[in-house]
């Protein structure tokens, strides 16, 4: 059976993601004997199964390629328009996962307007000839929650705090099966969506942080947020200031113990238990503190990847146990705890969700579907 496709659509698609034709032809023919041509894939008449096959790249749902409206380029339609080069060379997976959260964000940003709920900026803007802890300790005042030694509960509840400040954050979770893992840790939107990829909370706590520095000096970013980089002397001046606004915002009082440190070596063991200290209440990492004091020049370059690698090491070994004791439970016939975990969804996208739907601007469909939860949950939303 063949349809009528909008050729113009898949060449939107192609632009928006820069990839060539000769690499998306290799995409879809992955696994056939014969590689499509070119003529096959931008025919105005195409074959249903083969239009199906594109859109497993994609994802975008068979409509789309049979709408006759024309796609419109614009920089409004994505950051891929508004910027040309990345701190992060993306993969595909990355890139389809920012395009995914940008439709969300203008999607949202109509139904708000809908339903006449304002989400105006509300924290003033800086730059980045502003003092980066001078800044972090304004908006500590204002943003940063009650400490809880719960990382979880700790992020979920500084989401909230950013969302009583007009400041949306989504989160995505990427299961372990799924072939193209995005390589980014989060990403700045403009004008107020901050997105975070689920891992280690104390690497995503941190994450939000940077991008929260990215939204206040109103600099979109996508990137992948290399721990070792606390120490680069040679970044962008922006990346500088929000890993430095970051770590002020997380360190807070901490960062003067920090700074009484002279020198992190054999001779006093690292100072190991004075980080693990400050690592418990400030929830950055130990390794991320070390980084900082490579930063200040307080420890040496080989001390510093003596101490990374036994960090690595005893990561290594608790994963391996963790494994171990999920191959036992499935031997033993017990319940594995832990199925795919659900996205933290911000306040500010449930309550703007509520009365939409209060409004009749949204189904109950919708509902769940934005906010990725079963039809037997929604009634504790509405």
């Amino acid at each position: 059976m063949k349809v009528e496709q909008n050729i113009l659509r898949l060449e939107y698609l192609l632009d928006l993601y820069k990839i060539s034709v000769d690499e998306f032809i290799a995409k879809i023919s992955k696994g056939l004997k014969k590689s499509l041509t070119s003529s096959e894939i931008f025919s105005k008449e195409i074959n249903i199964n083969l239009l199906k096959r594109i859109d497993k790249v994609f994802n975008k749902g068979l409509h789309y390629y049979l709408d006759p409206k024309s796609p419109i380029v614009s920089k409004d339609a994505s950051i891929f328009f508004r910027k040309t080069k990345f701190g992060t060379d993306l993969n595909f997976g990355a890139k389809k996962i920012v395009n995914q959260f940008e439709e969300e964000k203008i999607s949202l940003s109509a139904i708000a307007k809908l339903a006449e709920i304002k989400m105006d900026r509300i924290l003033p803007s800086y730059s980045i000839e502003n003092d980066p802890k001078q800044t972090a300790n304004e908006l500590r005042e204002l943003l940063y929650p009650n400490f809880n030694s719960k990382l979880k509960e700790f992020l979920k509840n500084l989401i909230s705090k950013l969302a009583d400040y007009n400041i949306l954050v989504f989160e995505f979770v990427e299961t372990h099966n799924k072939i193209e893992k995005a390589n980014i840790d989060g990403f700045y939107l403009t004008p107020n969506v901050i997105v975070l990829k689920r891992q280690y909370f104390r690497r995503e706590i941190f994450t939000i942080a940077h991008e929260l520095g990215h939204y206040l000096i109103n600099e979109e970013e996508v990137e992948l947020l290399e721990i070792s980089n606390l120490a680069n002397k040679n970044l962008s001046s922006v990346e500088r200031w929000c890993n430095d606004f970051a770590y002020y915002f997380l360190a807070g009082s901490f960062d003067t113990d920090i700074e009484a440190i002279e020198r992190a070596d054999n001779s006093n063991d690292y100072h190991i238990e004075l980080i693990k200290k400050i690592s418990k209440g400030t929830h950055l990492s130990r390794i991320a503190l070390f980084t900082r004091l490579l930063y200040k020049n307080k420890i040496t370059q080989g001390g510093y990847n003596f101490l990374k690698a036994n960090f690595e090491e005893e990561f290594r070994v608790k994963q391996e146990e963790e494994k171990k004791q999920r191959e036992l439970g499935k031997i033993e016939g017990r319940k594995i705890q832990g199925s795919a975990p659900k996205p933290i969804n911000s306040p500010l996208l449930i309550s703007t969700i509520q009365t939409a739907f209060e409004d009749g601007l949204v189904n109950e469909y919708d509902m769940c579907r934005i906010l990725k939860i079963s039809p037997d949950k929604l009634d504790k939303v509405i």
